[in-house]
């Protein structure tokens, strides 16, 4: 296969040897042929190769970012919906950060522990071997983050249609197109530079902290004017099944809060960042959302929340008048955000598992000029807008609960076994091993108990994790696979590497 160059405007050159199986190699050369120094970053100059360029701050947007997006505008209807009280679903929306606020402690010992990209799925591989975390893995990569982001697409797309249609839903066609318009757009900036990206979580992560304080600041006044009356435990369900359906949605509004851990290599400093920039964001998102949520029982009644699908905007319409129309701005610019949240970190686990033989090739590849995973990107795009053609929010958040917290509560599990199996290794963060227990406990209620209460949507749920097993039996476990076969792959990851200018990244020094 002949040498391809590209010219950079710094007048260095860019060397990219693909082999007949797809393999590359790649160096940088200044315009005499020498080899450059390498470090250059994006400006030209350097190793192909992913770059720490997150601060703490950077770290903070995207946890926060991550996990405040359509959860806390679609959930509440779904909290409220099982525990049929606004004072039982207020005691989910607590517990709910609680037990998230423990998971992210577990994670800080595993990710400062395992800094490699990839977060459970690279705790996984590190403990139980190459299977489970290829389960994980397709969990994840095929059900949870698309179907995660399937979800908050629609949310936003709700929203801004709202406006345009008060007196009915938004029709189901124009909400798709939109979502999918909006994937498209932060697939474009995710492919051209990190640091675009990441100011755009920065942005956004903003106006939704203020949209919510907004919301926030005027069910405070509700309640010093004394509108408490929809606060109390009239027609409780405390059916157990009821109680951890409740928890799917509560749990769901705050998935994300991992999110930093997938992309912990471009971290800086992830050491001291990592545990710090979670226990700041899980500290203030699960403030913001119990206080969101008794502002929205300030005004709306629970009939109101239960019969709204855009609750916030009903609030809006109630609370503030003529200028209702700001709050599904606010609300679309959160979802717009959160989007670009499991965008981001989306793509660094399809990278992440690539990079250990488990996914195509394609995927472990770096755009020459830009150094994004470009292809990884566009697979987590593509798969989401797939994700698309289902417009039932509820069912989603149903099918994506069970896959979550089944696979999350496995990768938790790492952290009791590698203190037996691994005492010696090293732990920057050492967390009491009360809090795994409790998570573990807790997992299996919310995974469980579901089973019995919603059997056809958990089902659904297990046939996706079992169709995992044949895939991992013909793609990964059979090595000795016809020479046509490799050959006709090799082939396609060619042709995608030079439709996309991408090539393997030097390995990680870690």
């Amino acid at each position: 296969m002949e040498t391809e160059s590209l010219n950079r405007k710094n007048s260095s050159r860019k060397s990219s040897i693909i082999n007949g199986n797809g393999d590359a190699t790649t160096k940088l050369t200044n315009g005499d042929g020498d080899d450059a120094a390498p470090g250059g970053g994006g400006d030209g100059g350097g190793e192909v190769t992913l770059k720490a360029k997150m601060s703490l701050l950077n770290g903070c947007t995207v946890i926060v970012g991550s996990i405040i997006g359509s959860g806390i505008f679609v959930s509440p209807t779904g909290v409220l919906k099982y525990t049929n009280s606004v004072n039982l679903a207020l005691i989910v929306w607590v517990i709910s950060g609680l037990f998230s606020m423990v998971g992210a402690y577990c994670y800080a010992e595993l990710g400062t522990m395992i800094t490699k990209s990839g977060a459970d799925y690279a705790y996984i591989m590190e403990t139980f071997g190459p299977f489970m975390a290829f389960i994980r893995l397709w969990i994840e990569c095929m059900i949870v983050r698309p179907c995660s982001q399937a979800i908050v697409a629609l949310t936003f797309s709700t929203y801004v249609l709202k406006p345009f249609f008060p007196e009915c839903t938004p029709p189901e066609d124009a909400a798709r197109l939109l979502a999918v318009c909006c994937i498209l757009v932060l697939t474009l900036i995710n492919c051209w530079d990190v640091k675009w990206a990441t100011a755009v979580q920065d942005i956004f992560t903003y106006a939704k902290l203020l949209a919510l304080f907004i919301i926030i600041a005027t069910g405070m006044y509700q309640l010093y004017m004394g509108n408490v009356k929809y606060f109390n435990f009239d027609n409780s369900d405390t059916k157990v099944t009821s109680l951890a359906l409740s928890f799917y949605s509560g749990l769901f509004a705050y998935n994300g809060w991992n999110y930093l851990n997938f992309i912990i290599e471009e971290l800086k400093d992830p050491v001291k960042n990592l545990p710090r920039a979670i226990a700041i964001s899980c500290t203030l998102v699960t403030v913001v959302y119990v206080m969101a949520n008794v502002s929205f029982y300030t005004i709306l009644s629970p009939d109101e929340v239960l019969g709204s699908t855009a609750v916030a905007v009903t609030y809006a319409e109630r609370a503030f008048g003529m200028l209702a129309w700001t709050i599904p701005v606010f609300v679309a610019l959160s979802t717009f955000g959160a989007v670009n949240g499991i965008l981001l970190t989306s793509s660094r686990l399809f990278y992440a598992g690539a990079n250990e033989g488990q996914m195509p090739e394609i995927l472990t590849m770096i755009q020459i000029q830009r150094f994004t995973p470009t292809p990884a990107v566009l697979a987590m795009a593509l798969l989401s807008m797939l994700y698309l053609t289902v417009s039932d929010i509820f069912a989603l958040i149903n099918y994506v609960g069970f896959a979550t917290w089944l696979s999350i509560g496995v990768a938790v599990l790492c952290l009791p076994w590698l203190r037996w199996a691994q005492p010696n290794l090293p732990r920057p963060i050492r967390v009491p091993l009360v809090f795994p227990i409790v998570y573990l406990i807790a997992t299996i209620f919310v995974t469980v108990v579901p089973m019995y209460a919603s059997p056809i949507e958990t089902g659904y749920g297990i046939l996706m994790i079992l169709s995992s097993i044949p895939v991992y039996l013909v793609f990964i476990a059979w090595k000795n696979k016809p020479i046509w076969f490799q050959k006709s792959m090799g082939g396609i990851t060619q042709a995608l590497q030079k439709l996309m200018m991408v090539v393997r990244p030097k390995a990680s020094s870690k």
